[in-house]
């Protein structure tokens, strides 16, 4: 009987993580996904930040018209906000194995923040050596450039103190 337990279960996460990837990939954060429009605080067009300012969500996802996948010499970008709720905007994003991706990491508020990516496990761990970019002060920007080899699964956070413990952390969606 436990085993039948344990097998349903295997069943249920299993089937929990095709949705999951599933819908992380149709919602993406291309043109038309809720992940690419204007933050809904007021940055972007007409916004705080005024007219032409950049969709949040950057270049297509995957699967998605006009979708070009970041290489090791031209990276596709994905333009991220850390913000004083701590929690990052968007906090999926989808690549393609082996696409290699720039993320433009943007403080919005009074808090630093930082930004660590790479395999889910070593973000969850704040493991030394992780990609990762330190102090993104008020309304500064930095960069990270990674390469996403293997199916993951892979993630980002924030380990300032009592930020990542907050939920200040995100996935990524990897797809063939």
């Amino acid at each position: 009987m436990a085993e039948r337990r344990v097998a349903w279960l295997g069943i249920g996460l299993v089937a929990a993580g095709i949705i999951l990837i599933t819908t992380a990939a149709a919602l993406g954060s291309g043109p038309g996904s809720p992940y690419s429009q204007a933050a809904p605080w007021g940055f972007g067009p007409g916004g705080m930040m005024g007219p032409g300012a950049a969709d949040i969500g950057s270049a297509p996802d995957p699967g998605s018209p006009g979708f070009v996948a970041g290489t090791t010499s031209a990276p596709r970008v994905v333009r991220i906000i850390a913000r004083d709720a701590l929690r990052f905007y968007p906090d999926v994003v989808v690549v393609k194995q082996g696409e290699t991706i720039t993320f433009e990491v943007t403080t919005m508020g009074r808090t630093s923040h930082e930004f660590m990516v790479g395999p889910a496990a070593e973000v969850a761990a704040d493991t030394a050596g992780t990609p990762e970019i330190a102090d993104i002060a008020m309304m500064q920007t930095k960069s990270l450039t990674y390469t996403f080899t293997g199916a993951g699964p892979f993630a980002f956070a924030c380990h300032v103190p009592g930020h990542f413990e907050a939920g200040m952390a995100g996935t990524i969606a990897v797809v063939p």
